[in-house]
């Protein structure tokens, strides 16, 4: 696994071993960053990304590597957030992000409390965790760290469809690739 366009671009990340954690392919970031980026380079310098279920944190860092301003990775696993933890540090990245030991709804919650509005959202529970996807789409349609401009989207597999409609959040887009997905929503207010 590589970052793949950036300041970071072609280094290495660390994973782990076995299926508890399943990164987002190199080719699906890819594809997630040219949407999101859309041919500017600099689309991302400045806004806030929240990498929701991180694992090893991959998107999150793509972000950063791109030119987000601000990263919070949120992750409840102890083991991947050391991992995400070791794989800035490879990078030499001190600053511009935040980890949040956490499940995703309680650092919604903190998160709301500090002001943090984001400007991208990226999910990615456990494909075996299918009822995440409602729950964390349904908090996010509620909460008011996203407004009509943030873009929200869910990794998943392309055989599950996580909704097209979740509250206030409406799907722009789907992409599918080999086995996994993208869903791309925005807020209608």
């Amino acid at each position: 696994m590589r970052v793949v366009a950036g300041k970071f671009r072609s280094r290495r990340l660390a994973s782990m071993p076995g299926m508890d954690i399943r990164p987002t392919s190199d080719k699906l970031r890819e594809t997630l960053f040219n949407v999101l980026c859309a041919g500017n380079r600099d689309a991302l310098a400045g806004q806030t990304f929240l990498d929701l279920f991180a694992g090893t944190g991959a998107v999150g860092i793509e972000a950063l590597s791109r030119g987000a301003g601000k990263v919070v990775f949120v992750e409840s696993s102890a083991k991947a957030v050391v991992l995400i933890r070791e794989n800035l540090e490879s990078l030499g990245v001190g600053e511009g992000y935040s980890i949040q030991r956490s499940d995703v709804t309680a650092a919604l919650r903190k998160m709301a409390n500090a002001g943090i509005v984001a400007d991208v959202v990226f999910l990615d529970p456990p494909y075996a965790g299918q009822t995440l996807y409602q729950g964390t789409l349904e908090a996010l349609a509620l909460w008011s760290g996203v407004n009509a401009e943030t873009a929200v989207i869910a990794e998943h597999d392309q055989r599950f469809d996580p909704g097209g409609s979740v509250g206030a959040l409406r799907r722009q887009r789907l992409l599918k690739q080999g086995d996994a997905a993208l869903s791309f929503y925005r807020k209608i207010t």
